[in-house]
């Protein structure tokens, strides 16, 4: 598997899956990364099957118009999207580029539409629900902390510790994780009751 994270500007992640045999990829949250996320596709002559937006806000979205302008892909957003994508996805839907798989968890709370990716039951993608450190904020349009504690705590916790976390932000101490290493030291993910948590979040 080819996996490449990228960061050219701001501080949004953009992320590249790919399978070394066939030559497919997919882009996740294109964000301002558009720029080197095509230098990156040429120059490994990747072929880009899917752009995939882990939710729908527009730092995340921002350079789908310029890659589907350029590239003959599928844009793939959550059932609940406003996005006007090409496959709507739902929890458990798996996609393939070449014999990589993304599995999609449905995680909302920053978003209804928010979504996980689970690649190759190895890297997760968490977009804006889970940064190094940090959670997603849910005082925005949509944002529910009830929902948010369910997809942390019921959802992500509970995959093997030995999953990496790639996040949508570069907001912690370095660019990626573990979730075993998140247990540990996310002050957001210590064990706390749903009520508490909301308390915590200090939002609804």
């Amino acid at each position: 598997m080819l996996f490449r994270q990228i960061q050219k500007h701001s501080d949004n992640f953009s992320y590249i899956v790919a399978d070394e045999a066939t030559r497919e990829a997919a882009v996740v949250d294109s964000s301002f990364n558009a720029g080197e996320i095509t230098r990156v596709l040429r120059t490994e002559r990747l072929t880009l099957k899917y752009v995939i937006n882990t939710h729908g806000h527009s730092d995340h979205t921002a350079g789908n118009t310029e890659l589907l302008a350029t590239f003959n892909a599928k844009t793939v957003a959550h059932k609940l999207s406003r996005i006007n994508a090409d496959i709507k996805v739902d929890d458990g839907d798996t996609m393939y580029v070449g014999n990589v798989a993304i599995q999609v968890i449905y995680t909302p709370g920053h978003t209804p539409d928010s979504i996980c990716l689970l690649v190759d039951k190895k890297k997760l993608l968490t977009g804006d629900t889970l940064f190094i450190g940090e959670c997603g904020r849910t005082d925005l349009p949509g944002g529910n902390s009830r929902s948010l504690y369910e997809s942390l705590f019921n959802k992500l916790l509970k995959l093997d510790g030995a999953v990496e976390v790639y996040p949508g932000h570069d907001y912690g101490p370095k660019p990626y994780s573990t979730i075993a290493e998140q247990r540990r030291t996310n002050y957001v993910l210590q064990p706390r009751s749903l009520t508490d948590f909301i308390a915590f979040i200090k939002q609804p």
